[in-house]
């Protein structure tokens, strides 16, 4: 059997929000978010994340998170993100363009997580020559982090904490928001704003959606139509906002978001436990959501690909694998993985 492990960005779109485009595809609707679809995305926002929000609908996690940085970020600004954080790693300058130059500034992190010790450092070296520096403007943490493990709303509460206390605003990368979730069993509210998060770029490609996401506004409303500029100037007002926002709101009804990753948590954890079995393979980081980090010999990761698994090798570690497993991943598929697993000494 051949199996995609490669990322959660190549699963199918699932049925349910597949049968909410059909549905939105009936007729003619206003243009530019004027639909009923995301004319009704702060209500429905307002009531899963339990308290008013601004939804902002856009059609990739580069342009929520490069927007958000950007709308509170002066360009001699700087945010302050994890080493590993994918704004820092893949976005190619994204957040930088839309700042006119802001600064992403590196801070340590163990586990894909910042320690407020961490944070404290990275905070004093940024702002350490006052107005011949970049003047510290925002923090962003990304849940789950790029080591597939999980923040703890305590966790986040005491960033969060000395972050506004330094007067720098606080977003959150959540990519894949609704992993996170599902490990943790606490609210959407408990793991955001409760904690002290402003924004959230919430996700919901990597999760059984078709290029959508969107830019949450907990505080900070002010900043909305900034953001609603940018997104235009950026390219990203999708004239048929519908298709986009329908996607989001089926997303979030019943739950169907939160199923979808605990199915993909399961399977994670399935393989994890198979790994953690093993007589040579190791697992690099703690499984905590739906990614598995695999260190173990090159020559067995070649064996994996041949037997028809297909993975990521870490750029620059030949030894280092990431299994990612999505809400479409079966069963069979995991357990042909383990098989071929359990096949190399």
């Amino acid at each position: 059997m051949n199996a995609n492990f490669r990322s959660d960005n190549e699963t199918p779109v699932a049925e349910p929000i597949m049968q909410a485009l059909l549905s939105a595809n009936q007729g003619t609707a206003h243009a530019y978010a004027e639909d009923d679809w995301s004319l009704r995305l702060d209500q429905t926002f307002s009531k899963v994340f339990e308290t008013p929000v601004r939804v902002l609908p856009v059609p990739t996690g580069t342009v929520a998170n490069s927007i958000a940085l950007a709308c509170v970020t002066p360009p001699w600004g700087s945010v302050i993100c994890s080493g590993s954080a994918h704004i820092y790693h893949d976005e190619s300058g994204a957040p930088e363009f839309y700042g006119h130059g802001l600064r992403l500034v590196r801070s340590e992190a163990d586990q894909g997580r910042m320690s407020p010790n961490q944070f404290d450092a990275a905070l004093a070296g940024a702002a350490g020559h006052g107005v011949h520096s970049y003047a510290p403007a925002a923090l962003s943490l990304t849940q789950c982090t790029e080591s597939g493990t999980v923040y703890t709303p305590a966790e986040i509460a005491v960033l969060c904490e000395r972050a506004h206390a330094a007067g720098l605003v606080t977003h959150m990368d959540g990519a894949r928001f609704a992993n996170a979730l599902a490990t943790l069993g606490c609210s959407p509210a408990e793991c955001t704003w409760r904690s002290g998060i402003d924004m959230l770029s919430f996700g919901a490609s990597k999760n059984g959606c078709l290029a959508a996401e969107a830019l949450v506004f907990f505080q900070h409303h002010e900043h909305y139509e900034t953001a609603e500029r940018m997104r235009k100037r950026g390219g990203h007002l999708y004239s048929k906002m519908r298709y986009i926002s329908a996607q989001l709101l089926a997303y979030l009804e019943n739950g169907l978001w939160l199923q979808l990753a605990a199915h993909a948590n399961q399977q994670a954890s399935t393989f994890a436990a198979a790994v953690e079995a093993h007589d040579s393979a190791q697992l690099a980081f703690p499984v905590q959501a739906n990614e598995v980090f695999l260190r173990w010999r090159v020559e067995a990761l070649e064996a994996l690909a041949a037997a028809g698994m297909e993975f990521l090798t870490w750029p620059g570690q030949p030894d280092l694998a990431r299994f990612v497993f999505g809400h479409s991943t079966s069963p069979a598929e995991t357990g042909a993985l383990i098989a071929a697993l359990e096949a190399q000494p």
